[in-house]
């Protein structure tokens, strides 16, 4: 059964049409890559993804129910963890408080969060001393790690991600993208927006988002 299922999507900038009948399926335990030139609706496919915009006609359900009738925050706060392009970290905290502060926004209980929140950064390949550094003292590829160790920190079933690894030298990229591959393992839905033909390949199904030739 589908995790994530979008049906006619469409959007519009004023007469701008972005998205034309866009319908995708996303499963459990598989990695996505979505693809597509500049222009093609892929930022505004990830805002619809991710709950922050609402599609001007369509249907996207979340485990077979429509995510207009689920709480948009909650949505994002339980269900979907973003990785965000630009990291979004908080550069006054260090990568563990970071990743603490994203249990606490999630509700979740744990008597021990700084444990916990050491043991994803561990996970996702940074030492006690790199998670106790606030985050503009780490590389580029660092603070993708912490990124994604905020993303998953309250469990939830779908990972979207904006390119990831767009920043990041060849060797982080494949780092990046095996973390991923070990997410799908566990069950998770990966999605990756990417521009690049070598995660694309590392995806286990690709789509691709189609420029409106008026456009």
């Amino acid at each position: 059964m589908s995790v994530l299922t979008l049906e006619n999507i469409n959007f519009s900038y004023g007469k701008t049409a972005v998205l034309n009948d866009v319908s995708f399926d996303f499963e459990k335990g598989k990695m996505y890559c979505i693809t597509g030139k500049s222009g093609a609706g892929k930022t505004t496919l990830l805002s619809i993804l991710s709950g922050l915009a609402a599609p001007q006609s369509g249907k996207i359900s979340y485990n077979g129910e429509d995510i207009a009738k689920i709480d948009k925050y909650k949505f994002r706060s339980k269900y979907m963890g973003v990785i965000f392009q630009s990291f979004n970290l908080i550069t006054k905290f260090t990568a563990v408080e970071n990743v603490m502060l994203s249990m606490d926004i999630a509700g979740v209980e744990d008597d021990n969060k700084r444990g916990k929140a050491l043991e994803l950064l561990h996970s996702v390949g940074l030492d006690d001393d790199e998670a106790n550094r606030r985050v503009l003292m780490l590389s580029g590829g660092q603070q993708q790690r912490v990124a994604i160790a905020r993303a998953i920190s309250y469990n939830p079933d779908i990972i979207l991600a904006d390119e990831p690894t767009g920043n990041l030298d060849t060797e982080t990229q494949d780092e990046i993208i095996e973390i991923f591959a070990r997410l799908r393992s566990e069950g998770k839905c990966v999605i990756i927006v990417s521009h690049s033909p070598d995660v694309a390949k590392k995806c286990d199904v690709n789509y691709e988002l189609k420029r409106n030739k008026k456009n």
